[in-house]
């Protein structure tokens, strides 16, 4: 069992206050996950040619200093790094697979959480308030965000195995269920030369989505292929540089409802966690069907 909630601010307004907005959302979700949390926040971009990379180390005592010299002296003196106690995003102008393979020759102990022009990606163990707390996410900013409370169930609870998963470049997947053929994804795109992190069921359904989209499929055409490969009980929320997309599985048997005004949509697991939003009241308010596509653009 695990908890999901996803926000899309629809006024520029209300970018400002996304974090806050969020957060009873997410420990509303804390009796759904009490192992670990995590948030995939859509800020605004960064310039053209550059990308952000959100990171992770769990050494207590890492020398953040000393990595942002190598940063610069490896990937140029214009590369900027903003910490946030053991997270951090990385900004530079070079090329994603230069930085990736920077990162796994130098600093193997320096996890990458995620890649994009849009995407802050901060996940670690502990309650969602703890997680909460312990990254600010209270003062987020950005058009929407994907989040996750984690009750471990199939692999084990350490920052790697909490979600969101990403993949490619401002993507994200959280999921409540489980997937009862996760290897047989692995085994279709492993030979890809798509390589997995952990051996968590979702992060197959993650990888499996962005290789979809890759090859060129939309977004719509890339969710009803996994209704073909992908088999076991789900609710899957993803996020985009600029979409919120909601599916569950034929059964519709792991929760979901979405509560939609004209200042925002908002998605979790149970009601609690949306009973504090402003105008809650006169917010459209409904339970997800079975095998039906939602997408929502920022």
């Amino acid at each position: 069992m695990c908890g999901i909630v996803g926000l899309l601010v629809k006024k520029p307004e209300l970018r400002e206050r996304l974090g806050e907005l969020m957060m009873p959302m997410l420990i509303g979700m804390t009796e759904r996950g009490p192992d670990s949390a995590g948030l995939a926040v859509f800020t605004a971009p960064v310039a053209e040619d550059w990308l952000k990379f959100s990171v992770y180390c769990a050494k207590p005592d890492f020398d953040w200093i000393a990595f942002e010299d190598a940063v610069r002296h490896a990937l140029g003196k214009d590369a900027r790094l903003s910490v946030q106690v053991n997270h951090a995003v990385l900004e530079t102008t070079s090329p994603a697979e230069k930085v990736k393979d920077w990162l796994r020759q130098t600093y193997p102990q320096v996890h990458l959480l995620s890649v994009g022009q849009r995407i802050d990606l901060y996940k670690d163990t502990g309650t969602p308030a703890e997680v909460a707390a312990r990254y600010d996410f209270a003062h987020l900013k950005g058009t929407h965000l994907v989040g996750h409370t984690r009750m471990a169930t199939e692999s084990a609870v350490t920052p790697a195995h909490a979600h969101p998963f990403t993949a490619g470049e401002d993507w994200c997947l959280v999921h409540n269920g489980s997937l009862s053929n996760p290897y047989s994804i692995r085994r279709k795109l492993e030979p890809l030369g798509i390589e997995f992190e952990t051996d968590n069921d979702t992060e197959a359904a993650c990888r499996y989505f962005e290789w979809r989209m890759r090859e060129g499929d939309d977004l719509p055409t890339t969710i009803h292929k996994g209704f073909e490969e992908l088999d076991g009980f789900f609710t899957f929320l993803m996020g985009t540089r600029d979409e919120l997309a909601l599916v569950r599985d034929a059964f519709a048997c792991k929760p979901a409802v979405v509560a939609e005004n004209d200042q925002y949509v908002a998605i979790a697991s149970e009601f609690r966690s949306l009973a504090k939003l402003p105008d809650i009241k006169n917010a459209k308010i409904f339970e997800p069907a079975p095998e039906e596509i939602y997408i929502w653009r920022a």
